[in-house]
């Protein structure tokens, strides 16, 4: 078997996640309070096992609670942009879009004391100009799309699709470190009701680390240094029964032959030469 990469990520949504869907009774706030609730807990158990993350905060969850993202900083986590409002941006206009990203990276820098090095989109969606102007305000990676399952690679500005094919856009700076929704707890494990449909979630957690395990077990026996990036939201995974299966799924992965590292770290790893996620099969 080869060695491989775990990025934890986690989303701390908060209260900017009614915000950003626009349902602000008081039932929909109280679930984004929670994840206050559980940031202490999540901390604690990864500091048990020596484990860094990273976490991708919007400016309003900095806005709102910038004691709880001053204590992941100092728990030496590496701190994400993850929008300001989380408000989908390949739905806003490119002014709107800027103000957006500037209004959440100084939020940011007001709690932590710097700017942070990543974005990661709400809803996982990015628009046209998303790539050039994450680049232009000095970010390095973004972490919303899914063109891979084990290696970083290099963010694209705007594809053009049509119906006889495609014209690839040109390669930038920005590094991507994908995801996938097969790795996020939101659809495994939230009921969310609105207009647009019901998210039925409430799965058994162990199933949804089953499905995470086979992914790991995959990429260490046939992907050369992968990198495995799993999502999580403390409002979500932060519950009791939760918990303890991320616990049980923590201390298996402790003892296979990974590292743990941010995502911050492996796109600068790979911006200078790492070779990441080789398919090798066995």
């Amino acid at each position: 078997m080869t060695g491989g990469t775990v990025c934890l990520t986690f989303d701390l949504d908060a209260i900017a996640g009614a915000l950003g869907r626009g349902q602000l009774t008081a039932t929909p706030i109280s679930r984004g309070e929670f994840a206050a609730v559980a940031v202490p807990r999540l901390l604690h158990l990864l500091a048990s096992r020596g484990i860094t993350s990273t976490w991708f905060v919007p400016g309003h969850t900095a806005l709102v609670y910038p004691e709880l993202v001053a204590e992941i900083v100092a728990a030496d986590h590496e701190v994400a942009v993850h929008g300001h409002a989380h408000r989908n941006v390949a739905a806003m206009e490119e002014a709107d879009e800027r103000s957006d990203l500037e209004c959440s990276l100084q939020a940011l820098k007001a709690v932590t004391g710097e700017l942070p090095r990543g974005f990661r989109a709400p809803a996982w969606d990015l628009s046209d100009h998303s790539v050039a102007l994450l680049t232009e305000h000095g970010l390095i990676y973004d972490s919303s799309l899914m063109g891979h399952d084990y290696a970083p690679y290099p963010c694209r500005l705007p594809d053009e699709v049509t119906d006889d094919g495609i014209r690839w856009g040109e390669p930038t700076s920005l590094i991507e470190v994908p995801v996938s929704w097969s790795l996020d707890d939101f659809p495994h494990l939230e009921f969310m009701r609105s207009a647009a449909g019901t998210l039925p979630g409430l799965r058994n957690p162990q199933e949804m680390f089953t499905n995470w395990t086979g992914d790991l077990d995959y990429m260490l026996r046939d992907v050369r240094d992968g990198v495995l990036t799993v999502t999580m939201h403390p409002e979500v995974i932060g519950r009791g029964h939760r918990l303890l299966a991320l616990e049980r799924w923590l201390d298996h992965v402790v003892g296979r032959q990974v590292t743990f590292s941010t995502a911050g770290d492996v796109a600068q790893r790979y911006a200078a030469g790492k070779a990441f996620g080789i398919y090798a099969p066995r």
